[in-house]
């Protein structure tokens, strides 16, 4: 499979090699080429992968490329890959730049949708690049190379500006762009200064050449504000300026959820030059920020000249070009040059444009009925056309019939031709529009004397744009033609160009065929729908997986069908040269499906475009509602078989199953969740196969199960569960954005349960995650009077992952937040608890939720187990949650606050998120809120104890001035004792305790704050964590039980990435040594952190300790281990003090392969507090690597002299011993070649990659030197450095 730039000059090759992009599936190294006017450019080696990303909406698979400058047996991680694909642009050609037109190619050649110059420079800046290479599609604006030429033409402050996505304010707008999909990312958006008046905001493209009929305009915007409602939600319009009139092309919805939707727009055939307008309204009374990114042109290039071999049912374009015979004389201009609309060669042909009147067609009188109007009279309303067919323009007329109540809504208008004499080659061609309703309707049929027979029906929703219909008449009697037309509750159906072959010949005398008089309103009205057994009920009631008429009619043609008797409810809704239609087992061949099914036909639209297939409205739906069927596809990979749930209240539609192409046949029977929706939705079948190529696709044997709205399945109330034989009682929530997975670990680790077996996980970082959560949900519970405990157990790991929130939902009443996380914590498995309270009288579910606010790692649940009563203290509390059951007592109270929310003085910032909404405890300590000698006691939930010593450790914050101070007691058997004080500290930061418990039964900590009289005042906790074993010193580590208050800084831009902690257990995804150094084996652990990340989301990764007091004479000494190739060094490892002078550099060592774990030391000194911060950092990238850390001691007095005498043993990794045996055997062979003239450079070789042991530098410190209080890394002599 091969992605290019597509030539429309040849058929399917690029307009140069040196542009085409080989995708090789199997991961071999391929050379690429760059052409610029310099011509080849960095002809070096790129690794590539692909990345299919198989899409119902596209007529090809989506490829996202991932490329890398690197030597041939360098690895690399997708992420550093798609880095560096970020920045490929400045890499290749100088900072900023984009070739335009190298070529010198003619004015009339640019921006025509055809690649002139051998580059397609010719293409680019043309409100679209020649190509995007993150979406792998050509014509494509992005935004991550630029604007692609489109400007911002507002008249106001309200204007369009080229950004990125600010994190620091989630929820206010996307928090990644649509392409990349993380803050990364570029788009336009809009931006606007408070205003009090109505403001519109213009952004116009470049001008564009020419357009085919087939051409398409795609683009994904994303709407969101905080004063949006529901009756005045602003529009988003795209217009095309051409000629001398502006034409709308599409516009948005008035009511749709917030997050990224996609449009379509088709301008048709345009043979002058134009632009395209994006505009937006802002009302004074909004906050509305649309994003606008990912635009696309598919299809828009105009058949160039050459001759081409046309087939028997194919004629000849006055270019050369084929084209079937029944698209010449349709009113389009398809060959591009008009030939085929040639009006000698239609003259047989009978047009109606409506321009003049109605021809000799008739309207019936009526209401409603078909009337005769141009777009400029009708207005700017969502369903209306915005401009007619047979002129592209405002000003020209077509035939519709709108609902302008709910009475219109249930009627019908019908339009009669003459009557035509007995034929079999009496064909229609007509363009029609129905949009704004999923419940209009297009129908033509024939009548022959009062007798009425349909030949085509077009139903729902098709887009705002004009669809090419065809049907042929082979009637044995006098006929007439009768289209009818009803439009849905708000919205129209409209005609244009209707085109009648030379074999409809009207008869010259009295016609005999009458038409049928209007039938009588039903026993219905509009908002109720007919039994068959008579009736009537309401319309919602219809296809809700629940028999309401006697007869069951209602739930009868809703979709589930063996297709035997008809469609079953099924409606083709395809706009392009494919449809769906039922056809017989004998018409498809290897399959196993038989009799009638629903199958992929050659369709009459004009637009090359997937097929659709729509069932009415559904729902709502329970649960464990799911869609089963048989399919079968025969197609090359471009090909696909896809099922779709669309909510045209949100105006989403969410892939819910996908089959590509098998470059051979497919078959099966698939089981598709459709799970809980509230709201009415309709199932969409899509399908892409070229059936001029033999393939085929269909469908059969439609059945909806356990799809009521109360149906339960078996198992719904178990919420304990180890995920090895499925979900238990919990589900996927479909509103999610993207999915918990079931499975075995794909690098992340292993399960809790029992190591090789399943557990959930979400992955934030993988390419079709997109939108800000996902979901897991139990079924509705019955209520419950008595607390419970759930315990689970969870892991977040990766440099920059999000949040994991566990939510209890009452009915009735808005969620809560129970337990929350954020931020790494390690590749290892930890155990959380939370209390599920009483819910009296009322139902209730559970949701475990992943926030996509981090955008590397991933997140996994196991071992979730449900138990009476309530769960007692919480080993580890961030409070942001609440105050995990920490009791306030005292007249003066301890309060649980943010620093957004709270009314009292408090930090700033939390310490977990490091954000003004994170939480904490506080207490104010000024006289008015704590007199002097007064106390606030915060007392804990009894700890039972689980080791012979624990472990307490907290933060705390005391302001400036007197706050007064904070006693922390162990309270045990009613004996209670102090165990630390606290009175002042320096700075507003926080700062870490601990105190090591031994304890002989339960026991409580209580935290009191005595006031000491000042004015104003606070004393602030958080992050209380109780583990097993005695507290380490401070700055102290082995990282066996945890990380001792080490942590890497929140960052709520994510500027910057996090450390991780894991075993030595090998793991795909966070690779590191094989063992640990404290305990040599697989099982310890250590900190780790993969530099292949670094790059433009960020170019450092720290891990600092708590604040320290100031040092005079103290010691670091620390463990090592580096694995990172020379080529790739351009990092290093610092160890860094930052105190209130400032922050300096003590000690750095260069990327390079340390051969195992590595000692270094260094003196500490410092008049202030201070911090001790490990970076690894890089100026330059690609690095490629991993680095670890362990054993981490921090002593006060003695400094590092006594030290340094102590040998140091360097603890090899597992793979040492096989790596010197082969540099051995390598060193031997060379000797051998080696010239005696070349003694002298072996032997300095030699001396510079001895072992840190071998070296003349102090045991353990790998080629290090001291200067003063700098560590300097002395540099290996270069060849060219020797004279």
């Amino acid at each position: 499979m091969s992605a290019a730039v597509p030539d429309s000059r040849t058929t399917g090759g690029c307009p140069s090699p040196a542009n085409c992009l080989a995708i090789n599936p199997t991961g071999k190294l391929i050379t690429m080429g760059l052409k610029s006017n310099a011509g080849q450019v960095l002809g070096s080696r790129f690794q590539l992968w692909a990345h299919g990303v198989a899409s119902p909406t596209s007529p090809v698979p989506l490829l996202a490329l991932f490329y890398r400058r690197c030597s041939p047996e360098a690895k690399m991680s997708g992420q550093a890959a798609l880095a560096l694909l970020l920045l490929l642009a400045r890499t290749v050609l100088p900072s900023g730049s984009i070739v335009i037109n190298s070529c010198s190619s003619t004015a009339e050649q640019l921006c025509n949708f055809v690649c002139d110059c051998s580059n397609c420079s010719d293409e680019n800046q043309c409100g679209y690049l020649w190509g995007s290479a993150v979406l792998g599609t050509p014509f494509t604006c992005d935004f991550e190379e630029g604007d692609c030429g489109w400007q911002d033409e507002s008249t106001s402050a309200y204007r369009w500006v080229r950004s990125r996505a600010s994190l620091a304010t989630w929820g206010t707008g996307p928090h990644s762009d649509h392409t990349v999909g993380t803050n990364l990312g570029w788009f336009m958006v809009t931006v606007s200064p408070p205003t009090k008046t109505t403001a519109t905001a213009w952004l116009r493209s470049p001008v564009m050449r020419e357009a085919a009929a087939t051409c398409e305009i795609r683009a994904w915007y994303h709407l969101s504000g905080s004063r949006l409602n529901q009756t005045e939600w602003p529009v988003l319009r795209l217009a095309m300026a051409y000629r001398d009139e502006v034409v709308g092309l599409w516009q948005s919805p008035k009511r749709e959820g917030e997050g990224w939707h996609q449009l379509v727009a088709y301008p048709g055939r345009i043979a002058e030059q134009f632009q395209l307008i994006f505009t937006l309204t802002q009302l004074p009374t909004h906050e509305a920020e649309l994003v606008l990114d990912d635009i696309v042109f598919r299809n828009c290039g105009v058949q160039e000249p050459g001759q081409q071999l046309c087939g028997a049912e194919e004629s000849r374009c006055g270019r050369g070009s084929c084209l079937a015979q029944h698209r010449f004389c349709d009113g389009t201009d398809d060959c591009g040059d008009g030939s085929d609309e040639d009006p000698t060669s239609c003259k047989s042909f009978t047009l109606c444009s409506f321009e003049q009147d109605l021809c000799s067609w008739v309207a019936e009188v009526g209401q409603p009925a078909w009337e005769r109007n141009t777009s400029l009279n009708l207005g700017t309303g969502y369903s209306i056309p915005m401009r007619d067919h047979s002129n592209n323009s405002r000003a020209g007329f077509f035939l519709h019939v709108g609902s302008s109540s709910a009475t219109a809504a249930s009627g019908t208008a019908r339009l009669s031709s003459p009557t035509f004499q007995a034929t079999n080659s009496c064909s229609l061609m007509l363009y029609c529009h129905l949009h704004g309703s999923a419940t209009s309707s297009l129908s033509i049929s024939y009548m022959t004397k009062s007798t009425k027979q349909l030949v085509r029906e077009r139903t729902g929703d098709l887009g705002s744009f004009w669809v090419r219909e065809r049907v042929d008449f082979n009637v044995t009697e006098s006929f007439k033609v009768l289209i009818e037309g009803v439009a849905g509750s708000a919205g129209t159906v409209a005609i244009d160009d209707l085109i009648l072959s030379p074999g409809c010949k009207q008869e010259q005398e009295k016609p005999l065929t009458t038409m049928p008089s209007r039938v009588g309103a039903g026993p219905c009205t509009a908002e109720e729908v007919a039994c068959d057994s008579g009736g009537c009920i309401g319309a919602e009631l219809a296809c809700d997986f629940s028999e309401t008429c006697a007869d069951g009619s209602d739930e009868k043609r809703c979709g589930a069908t063996t297709f035997e008797e008809g469609d079953g409810g099924w409606r083709d809704v395809s706009v392009g040269r494919l449809r769906w239609g039922v056809q017989r087992g004998t018409e498809l061949a290897d399959t196993v499906l038989t009799g009638a099914f629903l199958a992929l036909q050659a369709g009459e639209g004009q637009m090359v475009a997937a097929a659709k297939a729509r069932t009415p409205l559904l729902g709502p739906s329970g649960p464990a509602c799911a869609m089963e069927m048989s399919y079968h596809i025969h197609s090359g990979p471009q090909g696909f078989l896809a099922v779709s749930i669309a909510d045209h209240t949100t105006g989403t539609t969410h892939l819910a199953w996908h089959m590509q192409g098998p470059s051979g046949t497919a078959q099966g029977h698939v089981r598709v969740l459709m799970g809980e929706r509230t709201r009415a939705f309709q199932v969409e079948l899509l399908g892409l196969v070229d059936l001029q190529d033999s393939a085929s696709a269909a469908i059969d044997n439609v059945t909806f199960v356990q799809c009521h709205l109360n149906m339960v399945p078996p198992g719904a109330t178990e919420l304990s569960c180890n995920f090895e034989r499925g979900m238990c009682g919990w589900y996927q929530d479909q509103s999610s954005d993207f999915k918990w997975v079931r499975g075995m670990g794909q690098g992340q680790g292993s399960d809790h349960t029992t190591g090789s077996g399943y557990f959930l996980a979400a992955d934030p970082s993988v390419p079709w995650s997109r939108g800000q959560q996902a979901q897991i949900i139990t079924y509705s519970q019955e209520p419950t009077t008595t607390p419970r405990c759930l315990s689970f157990w969870y892991r977040l790991a990766g440099p920059q992952i999000g949040t994991l929130n566990l939510k209890m939902q009452l009915e009735g009443v808005e969620e809560t937040v129970l337990w929350t996380r954020r931020g790494t914590q390690g590749s290892v498995w930890h155990r959380g608890w939370a209390t599920l309270p009483a819910t009296g009288r009322r139902r209730y579910r559970v949701a475990f939720e992943a926030l996509r606010n981090g955008f590397l790692g991933d997140m996994a649940l196991d071992d979730l187990v449900l138990t009476a009563g309530p769960c007692g203290a919480e080993l580890s509390c961030s409070f942001e949650a609440g105050s995990c059951g920490l009791a306030a007592s005292g007249q003066h109270s301890w309060l649980w606050q943010s620093n957004g929310t709270g009314t009292t003085a408090g930090p700033a910032a939390d310490h977990t998120t490091g954000t003004t909404a994170g939480h904490y405890m506080v207490v104010s300590t000024g006289r008015g809120s704590l007199p002097a000698g007064h106390v606030a006691a915060l007392t804990s939930q009894p700890y039972r104890p689980s080791a012979p010593t624990q472990c307490l450790a907290f933060w705390y914050q005391l302001s400036a001035g007197t706050p007064g101070s904070l006693g922390i007691f162990m309270e045990q058997s009613g004996v209670r004792r102090k165990v630390m004080g606290v009175s002042t500290m320096e700075g507003d930061m926080w700062h870490r305790g601990h105190v090591t418990v031994r304890p002989d039964g339960d026991w409580q900590v209580i935290f009191e704050a005595v006031g000491a009289g000042s004015n104003q005042g606070y004393i602030a906790l958080d992050d209380l964590h109780v583990s097993d074993g005695p507290c380490p010193e401070p700055a102290s580590c082995d990282f066996e039980q945890d990380m001792c208050g080490w942590s890497s800084p929140s960052d709520p831009h994510l500027q910057g990435f996090a450390w991780g902690w894991k075993s030595g257990v090998p793991l795909a995804k966070y690779p590191g040594p094989e063992q640990d150094h404290t305990l040599g084996t697989k099982n310890g652990h250590y900190m780790h952190f993969d530099t292949s990340v670094l790059g433009p989301g960020g170019t450092t990764a720290r891990l600092e300790s708590q604040h320290l007091p100031a040092a005079a004479d103290s010691c670091l000494q620390f463990w090592y281990h580096m694995d990172i190739p020379e080529h790739l060094s351009c990092g290093e490892l610092r160890v860094m003090l930052h105190g209130m002078a400032g922050q300096r550099t003590l000690w750095s060592v260069a990327g390079h392969r340390s051969w195992g774990w590595q000692s270094g030391m260094v003196p500490v000194r410092n008049p202030s507090e201070f911090q001790i911060i490990f970076e690894i950092t890089t100026q330059k990238w690609p690095i490629e690597g991993t680095v670890a850390l362990d054993d981490i001691v921090y002593s006060t007095g003695g400094g590092c002299h006594s030290s340094l005498e102590v040998p140091v043993e360097e603890k090899p990794s597992s793979s040492f011993v096989a790596e010197v045996v082969l540099s051995l055997l390598l060193a031997i062979i060379i000797l051998a070649l080696v010239a005696a003239g070349g003694r002298y450079w072996l032997k300095r070789q030699g001396l510079a990659s001895r072992t840190p042991a071998e070296s003349n530098t102090p045991q353990g410190f790998d080629n290090i030197t001291f200067r003063d209080d700098k560590v300097i890394i002395s540099p290996v002599p270069k060849e060219e450095d020797e004279d």
